[in-house]
């Protein structure tokens, strides 16, 4: 074996007897009479190298990236029964002294402070679970749909008008004219289906210039977006949510047990998801929890009681609420046939918070130009995702996910800042 090629920490027990070069960060350095001992760490795990006198002439920052050479061999003096016998140790990269202790187990920093670091703060093993855990929920969630026969798309994020009819958008120049950033691909989803491709997906940024300052908001984020062509009713938009969220969820425990455990967190088993009208849930809220709830939707703490309602009544982290009025929702949402006030929507709260809307839309142009109309929009404004209509869209349907909401619910976060590497609010532009 060349002695320049990197082995990875992971790869070690292939190795036993040779000398090998190992690459990563110095987690930690600790002397013991004249031999130290360099606990080293890569992507894939931990390792302690073991240094004799002469190694231990050099001065290392914790945190700084070295080369390690040495021969791997069995111990009994670890937990892993293994360790490296060092020969050479290189610094590659210094660190300066660190603005906090990043090796212990929980870190007593504030949320500003970490994010202000975000890069070493992504070093700890409980921050750094969190991001392996959600590159594995977008891997299991592309897995499902793909293998349901879904087309993942790319959709433009400078767009000439606001999917919602313009509210809350960033307007920005584009030449001269005026263009915003993507609330969401919805026209987009639309028009694809209408191509021809009939499901499709997309995984991408999406951006409202809400000034909310909570927990719970950001101004960017990552929207996990399904669109179904040929349906029958907005039951089966609900039930394809159901099995990718239990596909998806059931990946996760597959292949994240390790950072499952860091986090102290059990994946839950997704059985079958409770359903309510909002009107049965704005009653309930009145009758049980003596709490109004504002015209056409439920409020932040409506949400937290309904949670806990469901959990107790039908041990459900989930529950669909449905059939939000006319008035509240997007001018492309699909009246109900019964009650036409209402609409073949939904909202599913997880945790007795929001983390999805969706619903049926409209497929009639006719009918799509009217309700444009009705919310005091001009259809002229969305003429190119008007048009498209013309020329024969299937019924169809869909739903999208916030990635940071629902990661942050999974895993018990106490902010959504904390399920976004770089996260975008009212007042972060940096890092």
């Amino acid at each position: 074996m060349e002695s320049s090629k990197r082995v990875l920490i992971s790869e070690c027990e292939q190795f036993i007897g040779e000398e090998i070069v190992l690459k990563g960060w110095v987690k930690k350095i600790r002397q013991l009479g004249k031999v130290g001992f360099l606990l080293l760490r890569d992507r894939t795990g931990l390792i302690q190298c073991v240094l004799e006198q002469e190694q231990n002439q050099v001065k290392i920052e914790t945190e700084s990236i070295v080369q390690v050479t040495g021969t791997f061999v069995k111990t009994d003096k670890t937990a892993n029964g293994v360790e490296l016998q060092v020969n050479e140790v290189l610094v590659l990269a210094e660190a300066d002294p660190l603005p906090f202790e990043i090796n212990k187990k929980k870190l007593n920093v504030g949320l500003d402070h970490l994010l202000n670091n975000r890069v070493l703060s992504l070093r700890h093993e409980q921050i750094n679970a969190i991001f392996s855990i959600q590159s594995m929920f977008v891997k299991g969630f592309t897995e499902f749909l793909i293998k349901e026969g879904f087309t993942q798309i790319f959709t433009p994020k400078i767009v000439s008008q606001g999917a919602e009819g313009g509210a809350n958008v960033f307007t920005f120049n584009y030449f001269d004219k005026n263009a915003y950033l993507a609330q969401s691909p919805q026209f987009y989803k639309q028009m694809m289906v209408g191509a021809g491709f009939e499901r499709v997906f997309e995984i991408a940024p999406v951006y409202r210039a809400e000034e909310h300052n909570s927990s719970r908001h950001l101004n960017e984020y990552i929207s996990l977006d399904v669109e179904i062509g040929f349906i029958e009713n907005v039951d089966e938009v609900m039930e394809m949510e159901k099995q990718v969220l239990q596909y998806t969820y059931h990946y996760i425990k597959k292949h994240c047990q390790k950072q499952l455990d860091v986090l102290q967190v059990e994946v839950p088993v997704i059985n079958d998801i409770p359903k309510m009208t909002l009107a049965e849930a704005q009653q309930l809220l009145k009758e049980i929890y003596q709490k109004e709830s504002p015209e056409g939707d439920l409020n932040t703490e409506g949400e937290k009681c309904i949670g806990s309602y469901v959990k107790e009544k039908y041990g459900s982290d989930f529950v669909f609420i449905t059939n939000y009025p006319r008035a509240t929702r997007p001018m492309y949402t699909m009246p109900n046939k019964e009650n036409p006030e209402l609409t073949d929507s939904f909202d599913l709260l997880y945790k007795g918070s929001e983390i999805t809307s969706g619903g049926q839309r409209i497929h009639h142009q006719t009918e799509l130009i009217a309700s444009f109309r009705e919310k005091g929009l001009n259809p002229n404004e969305f003429k190119a995702y008007i048009d498209s209509f013309a020329y024969g869209i299937p019924p169809h349907g869909g739903f999208a996910i916030g990635l940071e909401r629902i990661l942050m619910k999974l895993l018990n976060l106490g902010n959504i800042r904390e399920a976004s590497a770089f996260p975008r609010d009212c007042d972060r532009l940096i890092p």
